[in-house]
């Protein structure tokens, strides 16, 4: 996963707002967001090769999600999945979230370059394995893409700024606005374009929020919302070679505990 948007105790209403876009080889073999038969507490999408997810969230309320660290060397052959980190935690039964992310930290070596988010509605923490120690999220809207939490990137700054300007919309135009944003294929200028290390034709391709390329580009744009009775909206569009759009899918399910109201 490429870009994620969220509000953390913003919105009087849904304590959790968030959007992501899973960008991935169109190759690598999918399943669409759902219950898992294994885990059935569990609701999001799974990579089918090694069996993780890039984001997921429970009945009991726990939530995660990754992106990878992007830098100028080619990953390497770290032995572990970074999609395992996400669904560890979900599988985890309660785990909690500083105790994991202790784990996490000792064993960061064995992943390729990542940041990671989860908790749970009341409490969302990070971690990545290239800067920073783990921190507790303060309310507030924030954006995740390929450097670390909040850096500023034309997408990130972007989707943070429209973000805050639809939380003050109904839900269903907040839905809509969210999924469009989500949606945009606009190429940042090369005078703010961030310099990791890829060349200035890469970063072009990957600067829009929306990526398309011969192999490689957002496969999916996921919406959820959480609101203070517990309820959760979980909205996929999945997207095929060239951002050609698949299936969309709602699930909409109630935690087993409603999380604290958001303060206004």
């Amino acid at each position: 996963m490429c870009l994620i948007l969220f509000a953390h105790k913003v919105h009087p209403h849904y304590p959790l707002v968030l959007a992501a876009n899973r960008d991935e080889s169109y190759a690598r073999a999918t399943a669409p967001a759902a219950f898992w038969n294994d885990y059935p507490n569990v609701y999001g999408g799974r990579d089918l090769e090694q069996g993780g997810t890039w984001l997921g969230i429970t009945r009991g309320g726990e939530i995660a999600a990754v992106t990878n660290f992007r830098g100028g060397t080619a990953a390497g052959d770290a032995p572990r999945s970074r999609g395992e980190l996400v669904a560890n935690y979900l599988r985890g039964n309660s785990q909690r979230p500083a105790e994991y992310l202790a784990r996490v930290s000792r064993d960061a070596a064995s992943y390729n370059g990542f940041n990671l988010i989860l908790g749970d509605l009341d409490e969302l923490r990070y971690v990545s394995n290239r800067g920073g120690k783990m921190t507790v999220i303060a309310p507030g809207v924030h954006g995740l893409s390929n450097h670390l939490l909040n850096t500023s990137w034309p997408k990130v700054d972007h989707g943070r700024k429209v973000m805050a300007e639809l939380l003050h919309a109904k839900t269903q135009v907040l839905i809509d606005g969210l999924l469009d944003l989500l949606a945009e294929r606009t190429v940042a200028p090369d005078d703010v374009l961030p310099d990791t290390g890829v060349g200035l034709p890469r970063e072009r391709v990957l600067s829009p929020a929306f990526i398309t390329s011969p192999t490689y580009g957002t496969r999916s744009s996921t919406v959820i919302l959480v609101d203070n009775h517990g309820q959760v909206v979980f909205i996929e569009r999945s997207f095929g070679e060239r951002g050609k759009l698949g299936r969309t899918a709602t699930g909409r399910f109630a935690l087993e505990m409603a999380p604290t109201p958001a303060a206004v």
